[in-house]
């Protein structure tokens, strides 16, 4: 009996030693702990030490501060199209009311996971299956916005919300895979014809460069040539002047006028014998040098 009487007294004895360090909680930084006494909320244990009153108090929750991920899991949906894709995703929050989380809602982090595939549905079934892939940001908008105004009553802050994949089935990946190797071609496609219009428009205004450089360079010749032949002309026009006037100052000297006679004479002889031998048929008088050299006026019967 005695023996009995010390087990209990014992395991009594244990159970204060247990509830006494047990009523003496260190609570870490970026946590909270929710204390109830006799079953009714009593207190929120900042980070330090704190000292509970045994078999009196009980910390019911504990809580993380700090932001933390949890993963969406996969969910069928259907665009606006008709389509089904398959979504997933990350949503990142935090507690900022522990009381409100422990007592505003069973499980904040089911809810909010369930809360973000239903506006999720709700979002994509307004999207043509094109733009869901281009409208992650308005959809991830659009699910912070409604997890934010519920977060307020569960004492949680929604800081933002990612998608991770939009999987379409296999025959839709199958048509955008075509649809996409169709427009590669398109495009190059057009690059080619634009690369050989410009080509062709390159070349004919080389071309036309091409021909109007020469016709600049032909006229430029034939200016050149006709500038040439007028200067030409112009210094043997000159040098006739200066000759007939040298000759007209000679002939009119003294003795100047027999020497010229002389002269043509000697010129006149000159062309007669060389036309002795041509085949050429002369008038009679052609030797009769003076009678022509009275019909052009430079001989007269004065002249011996």
């Amino acid at each position: 009996m005695d023996t009995f009487v010390m087990a209990v007294w014992g395991i009594i004895f244990i159970i204060i030693v247990v509830k006494f360090f047990q009523s003496i909680r260190i609570v870490p930084t970026k946590s909270a702990c929710i204390v109830e006494r006799l079953g009714k909320y009593s207190k929120t244990l900042d980070a330090g030490l704190h000292v509970l009153i045994p078999f009196v108090d009980k910390v019911t929750y504990i809580h993380d501060l700090k932001e933390e991920s949890i993963n969406v899991p996969p969910q069928e949906c259907f665009s606006k199209d008709e389509v089904k894709v398959e979504v997933d995703g990350v949503i990142y929050i935090s507690v900022t009311d522990p009381v409100l989380a422990s007592y505003g809602i069973t499980d904040y982090r089911y809810a909010a996971v369930q809360l973000a595939q239903t506006t999720t549905r709700s979002v994509i079934g307004t999207l043509d299956l094109d733009r869901t892939f281009e409208e992650r940001d308005v959809i991830s908008a659009k699910v912070v916005e409604v997890l934010d105004a519920a977060g307020h009553t569960w004492g949680i802050r929604v800081h933002r919300y990612e998608i991770k994949n939009i999987s379409p089935p296999e025959s839709v990946k199958n048509s955008m895979e075509k649809q996409v190797t169709a427009e590669r071609e398109k495009r190059a496609i057009l690059a080619r014809s634009e690369g050989d219009k410009q080509s062709r428009i390159n070349r004919s205004e080389g071309l036309k460069t091409e021909l109007i450089n020469r016709s600049e360079g032909e006229m430029q010749r034939r200016v050149n040539e006709a500038e040439g032949k007028a200067a030409e002309i112009l210094e043997i026009a000159k040098a006739t002047a200066g000759s007939i006037s040298k000759i007209a100052v000679v002939a009119n000297s003294p003795g100047g006028k027999h020497a010229l006679n002389l002269q043509l004479a000697e010129q006149y002889l000159s062309s007669i014998k060389g036309l002795s031998n041509s085949k050429v048929v002369l008038p009679a008088n052609l030797i009769d040098y003076k009678q022509w050299m009275r019909n052009i006026g430079l001989f007269s019967d004065n002249n011996s």
